[in-house]
């Protein structure tokens, strides 16, 4: 019986799921799709390309945004071949290792965003708390150090999530709502008691990220009270304007990655839909507009992507 299991356990597959109801259209949503894929990639590399060969941008705002970037694509080209695959060839399945896999990358690369997001955070409070003391607090061994701790962070908070999935043994249809896979989502086709899973699950999400949210939270009221105790009201919204594109990473991140957990755990089959469109906008809207945030606002980034084009 235990022998005949296993077998089962380690030939069954998963089903990945476009949008349940309209494969017909599927080529036609992988079109904008493979677009936004490729100008978010394009969009992230120029941002790495621009940061690396221009030693005006060597500061530790730049630096944390190329940590920021290289996250984004790293997200990105987790998911990509699952998500073209199911809607350009409607290949749907993948194997219990590649999903184990696809989730290990997934989640540690959505924890070093959060870790990343609370040193840019950190970052801003120091800028605008001590400029002055701003680029001896932040040298470079000391973000090298900062970005160190994201990734090992990231890696070992997701590195027991492939081995609590792969104790389990999987029975019935095994098809997933998205074209990823995800913790959350996989745990609940096992044909076991998913306790442990839920309780890790729950454990490491409000220990990343709703620490970093929360923390992320308390940095921007020590900076509103900072920046209040100035007296020039030119100098208080010059402050608080160098902190409007991290918050709107922060936004952007956060919003639909607590929302999709929240559904993930206490949804219904009523929420499918929702269910579906905070996985993609958690998918893809973060590493699409963090590049187009950032260049908006940054005045020297902007400058020099001008430049480039202008040549």
């Amino acid at each position: 019986m235990s022998a005949d299991n296993n077998t089962k356990s380690t030939t069954a597959v998963f089903l990945l799921t476009g949008i349940s109801g309209h494969e017909a259209v599927h080529l036609w949503i992988a079109i904008p799709l493979c677009l936004t894929y490729a100008i978010l990639i394009m969009g992230n590399t120029g941002i790495l390309y621009i940061i690396k060969t221009d030693p005006s941008l060597h500061e530790p705002m730049y630096i944390f945004l190329s940590m920021l970037a290289i996250t984004d694509l790293g997200l990105s080209i987790t998911t990509m071949p699952t998500t073209l695959r199911v809607f350009l060839f409607n290949s749907r399945e993948i194997s219990l290792d590649a999903c184990f896999a696809q989730v290990f990358f997934n989640h540690s690369f959505s924890y070093i965003e959060s870790s990343v997001l609370l040193s840019m955070a950190f970052d801003r409070f120091i800028a605008i708390r001590n400029p002055l003391r701003y680029a001896t607090i932040l040298n470079l061994p000391r973000i090298a150090k900062m970005g160190l701790v994201c990734v090992l962070r990231g890696v070992t908070a997701a590195f027991p999530f492939p081995f609590l999935l792969k104790r389990f043994l999987y029975c019935g249809a095994n098809v997933l709502s998205h074209s990823y896979c995800r913790h959350q989502e996989v745990m609940k086709l096992a044909c076991a008691d998913i306790t442990v899973n839920n309780i890790y699950g729950l454990v490491i999400m409000l220990s990343t990220v709703g620490l970093d949210s929360l923390l992320i939270f308390l940095s921007y009221l020590m900076i509103l009270k900072t920046v209040l105790s100035v007296t020039s009201r030119t100098e208080c919204l010059k402050a608080l304007n160098t902190c409007v594109s991290h918050l709107c990473a922060v936004l952007l991140y956060y919003t639909p990655m607590i929302g999709l957990s929240v559904i993930h755990r206490f949804g219904n089959s009523s929420s499918q839909w929702l269910q579906i469109l905070f996985g993609y906008i958690y998918l893809l809207v973060p590493p699409l507009m963090n590049p187009i945030v950032y260049s908006v606002k940054s005045k020297h980034l902007r400058a020099r992507i001008i430049r480039i084009f202008v040549k």
